[in-house]
């Protein structure tokens, strides 16, 4: 496995999401299937799966992969045009910790640009256009950053530490999607995050329950 520069969060390292799901793939397992990011995933550099442990070329340990029993609880979606008033006001559009991330950077112009802003009960919400080449590790990217987005605050960065998701199915390549996120709580510099993926029809494609870890307070 190579994850490809382009598929960047933090500079330097992949997106967490994103290369979840290039581990759960790799994996094999279905249903819903957990990831431990135990350090920040390299880019273009080969790495190696074997015992539900991924290790780069050093014998570093990069992230741990099994299968879960129980699938996370869904966040209600909310309507394109809903999501569409509440992308508007994204605050990673005036403070964004790594505006060159792949999923939700607001510079990146080839990105998925998933901009997710606050709704009135706290829930974040976001459009999504599929892009050209869909596949599972799209939507375990579409599914990491709205959920950080409902904690991340100015000054106080959160990086992905822990995912476990399940996929219902796949968008279809210009499809405008709703992404929906939730915080269930925040301990210390821990925060766990839901999110779900729907189609432009409703049909519920994925979701995830996620723990981020804060990098520094303000």
């Amino acid at each position: 496995m190579i994850i490809p520069a382009r598929y960047n969060g933090p500079p330097g390292s992949g997106n967490g999401g994103w290369c979840a799901g290039v581990f759960a793939a790799a994996s094999g397992l279905g249903g819903t299937v957990e990831v431990t990011l135990r350090q920040p995933p390299p880019l273009e550099t080969p790495l190696t799966l074997d015992g539900g442990e991924v290790h780069d070329p050093d014998g570093r340990l990069i992230a741990q992969v099994r299968g879960v029993d129980e699938a996370p609880e869904v966040v209600p979606p909310v309507d394109v045009d809903t999501a569409r008033a509440a992308s508007a006001a994204y605050p990673g559009l005036v403070d964004h910790p790594f505006p060159g991330c792949f999923v939700c950077g607001p510079g990146r112009a080839d990105g998925l640009r998933i901009f997710p802003g606050r709704l009135p009960d706290g829930r974040t919400a976001a459009p999504f256009t599929a892009p050209a080449e869909v596949d599972a590790a799209t939507v375990w990217a579409a599914l990491d950053c709205p959920g950080g987005w409902a904690v991340i605050d100015a000054g106080r960065p959160y990086v992905l530490g822990r995912i476990a998701a399940v996929l219902e199915g796949l968008p279809v390549p210009g499809d405008e999607c709703v992404v929906t996120g939730v915080a269930d709580g925040v301990w210390g510099r821990k925060a766990v995050v839901r999110t779900s993926l729907y189609a432009p029809d409703g049909r519920l494609l994925g979701r995830a329950l996620a723990a981020w870890i804060a990098l520094s307070e303000a």
